[in-house]
């Protein structure tokens, strides 16, 4: 006897996406939800070539994707959806399943439209990933500043499910009042949450899914002038003389929009966290200690436009340490 065809849905992983502009709180919000117990699968893509946000984890027991060299909106159609392809048939083939969720975290120069439009089109993806959220970081100081004078902020705030507010302990009054205000008219219909520092995130962000039926993105891509470049240290500086380095290089160069690294200092054997944006250093934060790689400190610089002036000063800052790479 023939056994009747079943046609039961297949299984659905949820899928995250962070997205945000640069010094925003991207890598931050991920860390906060790689904490939450959840086994998870995590895609990164940065800018640039040297990749260095997946040092920036607390985590480093995660299933790992770097999507490195560009921008997202270039790589998507070849790299992404092979890669959610291949975590999809891994995911299928393993009787004890090796993560319940996707977070796919942006490069903060990218739109996230091409990401949803390849989740969104591609059949073989939408049957078996579902979009839970689309989450989009806003530094309250910087924020209008981003969104007037880059469309990539703009889309991202667009784009959005929820509009999550940070550094607020670092935004005046009239900052904050500022932003709503503008929030207010560019997305009014989106709920903004505010991210307080060393609290458990509010349970909004995740417990309501998303509207089954979403607008598809457009076919064309924003054009950019962003470039990078990255330093590789060999030798371990102090601290002192490392943050001069780079607060001298943030006032003096106005299109220098973002510094991120890890380093390892002088005076302790764990790497740090090195974070920049717009004019403001952030403290050293302290990463767990780490037995792999080359130990190198690494940095990656990214401007709006030409960075030739940014690379000789570059050469000069950091061209007397002992192995240092640009």
């Amino acid at each position: 006897m023939l056994k009747p065809a079943t046609n039961a849905p297949l299984p659905k992983i949820p899928v995250v996406l962070i997205t945000g502009f640069l010094g925003s709180g991207k890598t931050t919000l991920l860390n906060r939800l790689l904490a939450d117990g959840i086994n998870t699968a995590v895609v990164i893509n940065e800018f640039g070539a040297e990749p260095v946000d997946q040092d920036l984890l607390q985590r480093q027991d995660t299933p790992l994707t770097v999507l490195s060299g560009g921008c997202l909106c270039c790589q998507v159609k070849g790299a992404l959806a092979p890669t959610l392809k291949n975590l999809r048939m891994a995911w299928d083939a393993a009787p004890d399943k090796p993560f319940a969720r996707v977070v796919i975290e942006t490069s903060g120069v990218a739109s996230p439209a091409p990401i949803l439009d390849t989740l969104l089109r591609e059949r073989w993806l939408a049957g078996r990933y579902r979009l839970q959220a689309v989450l989009a970081t806003l530094a309250i100081p910087s924020a209008i500043q981003q969104i007037e004078r880059f469309p990539e902020a703009a889309a991202q705030v667009a784009w959005a499910d929820r509009l999550l507010l940070t550094h607020a302990d670092l935004a005046a009054a009239g900052q904050r009042d500022a932003l709503a205000q503008r929030l207010r008219t560019l997305a009014p219909a989106t709920p903004t949450l505010t991210l307080q520092p060393g609290t458990d995130l509010p349970a909004e962000i995740l417990g309501l899914d998303t509207p089954q039926l979403r607008r598809l993105p457009g076919a064309a891509p924003i054009a950019h002038g962003f470039n990078s470049l990255s330093v590789a240290l060999a030798a371990a500086p102090a601290w002192s003389r490392l943050a001069s380095i780079l607060s001298s290089l943030l006032a003096g160069h106005p299109e220098l929009l973002r510094i991120k690294g890890v380093v390892y200092l002088a005076d302790r054997a764990e790497p740090v966290a090195v974070q920049a944006a717009g004019e403001r250093l952030y403290p050293p934060q302290v990463l767990p200690a780490r037995d792999d790689g080359d130990h190198y400190g690494r940095l990656v610089f990214i401007a709006d436009g030409n960075t030739d002036a940014l690379a000789e000063d570059l050469s000069k800052a950091f061209g007397t340490e002992t192995g240092t790479r640009i």
